[in-house]
């Protein structure tokens, strides 16, 4: 039931009214299956409200090959299904990638194209569909992937942060020269609550050079050091403020001091502590100041703060040292890559937890091991039907299945 009415197959019932500018009514003769309204697909037996004079269609449905996306059609005398292999789902393996999420564990589902999935792996998990389990200790960022997407991780609200603190930490650089032009190493901000202030504390690297910028709602100061020593391994970094009055030490340089212009003293902030990344799909939804293009590329591990000179230095979190969400994160040193075989000359591609097979052309599937079927959208050359007409492949090529008003070979025709 629809809001204009029912919707009938073969036939309409006696009782009904037809328009007289209908004519003559004929039932239809043949077979009928596959029926969907917009992008819902309504079984024609089991979701009819009646019907008379129905049969089961004698024509073996798998002869048609009905099944896409590498689904394997399985008929017997009264019914056929298709077998779908993962990420797609639906009657005919037709839903493309995302319609009906196939990544576990909370993990964001983005279409790789048409027909592939790539599943992004919340905190812990890694894997195809982010159904394996990783202990992390060093987390590994893997910087913004493909997709726009960056890995992170989120920390609760850091609290008593407003007059002082102090962080420590470590980091170790990827081998490559974008993991310092632009990345951001931890923010947190006054935006959240329904607040959509100026106040952050944000570090990051660019051009080189650790940046160090905080605004109390006055102003922005700024500290940025001199360029790393890049034959150090591992990078140590020591920052603090106090009132205004703000410090950055890097490894063994000289430290360095900034005071924050204007008279405010205390840094108001409500978001999460963010590690690596952004949660936020872009860095345009951040402050002015602290944005920093690319996330970071690497490790940062031994994370610690502490917000009174007497105090004790804790790792972020609550309970201490755990994050509240995270996406993309790997454990240092390990390559989730090791456990993935990618087939017909597929490159198998990692960003951080994250991994999934990029093939090449004329393959498709989490592993490369479905062939592209002429009716794909990735086929070279795509197929030919016209005005919404429905490719459907045959053994010995494809047929166009024409919307009502059209004919023709590829439903060129009125």
């Amino acid at each position: 039931q629809i809001a204009f009415g029912s919707i009938f197959l073969g036939n309409v019932p006696v009782h009904e009214k037809v328009p007289r500018c209908v004519g003559q009514i004929h039932g239809y003769k043949g077979c009928i299956r596959d029926f969907q309204v917009n992008n819902k697909e309504l079984f024609i037996i089991d979701e009819a409200l009646g019907g008379r004079n129905v049969e089961n269609c004698n024509v073996p449905v798998c002869e048609y090959h009905p099944c896409h996306n590498g689904g394997t059609c399985t008929s017997d005398a009264e019914n056929w299904f298709c077998e779908c292999p993962k990420p797609y789902s639906g009657k005919l393996c037709q839903f493309m990638t995302c319609d009906k999420n196939p990544c576990g564990n909370g993990a964001t589902c983005f279409p790789k194209s048409g027909q592939d999935a790539v599943c992004l792996c919340p905190y812990g998990r890694s894997g195809i569909l982010c159904s394996d389990v990783i202990s992390i200790s060093q987390p590994s960022f893997s910087g913004t992937d493909a997709f726009g997407y960056t890995s992170f991780l989120a920390y609760s609200t850091i609290p008593n942060i407003t007059f002082y603190y102090e962080f420590r930490l470590k980091f170790q650089l990827v081998n490559h020269h974008s993991a310092l032009q632009d990345n951001l190493i931890f923010f947190t901000g006054q935006k959240g609550q329904g607040l959509n202030g100026d106040d952050f504390l944000v570090l990051g690297l660019r051009d080189g050079r650790v940046v160090y910028s905080y605004n109390l709602g006055s102003g922005t100061a700024t500290i940025i050091s001199k360029p790393l020593d890049l034959t150090l391994k591992i990078h140590v970094i020591h920052l603090g403020r106090y009132h205004q009055k703000g410090w950055l030490k890097v490894d063994d340089q000289k430290n360095k001091t900034v005071t924050s212009p204007g008279r405010l003293v205390g840094l108001n902030v409500f978001s999460q502590f963010y590690l690596g990344g952004y949660h936020e799909y872009t860095p345009e939804l951040l402050p002015k100041g602290s944005r920093f293009k690319n996330s970071f590329q690497g490790c940062i591990f031994d994370v610690q703060v502490r917000t009174n000179v007497n105090q004790e230095f804790k790792s972020p979190g609550s309970p201490e040292g755990h994050p509240n969400s995270g996406r993309s994160v790997g454990q240092c040193k390990d390559s989730p890559c090791s456990l993935i075989k990618c087939r017909n000359g597929g490159k198998c591609v990692e960003s951080g937890s994250t991994v999934y097979c990029d093939c090449l052309t004329g393959w498709k599937g989490a592993f490369c091991t479905e062939t592209v079927s002429v009716c794909d959208p990735e086929h070279n050359p795509p197929h030919l039907c016209k005005q919404g007409g429905t490719c459907v492949p045959l053994p010995d090529g494809y047929t166009c299945h024409c919307p009502l008003g059209t004919t023709g070979t590829y439903c060129e025709q009125g």
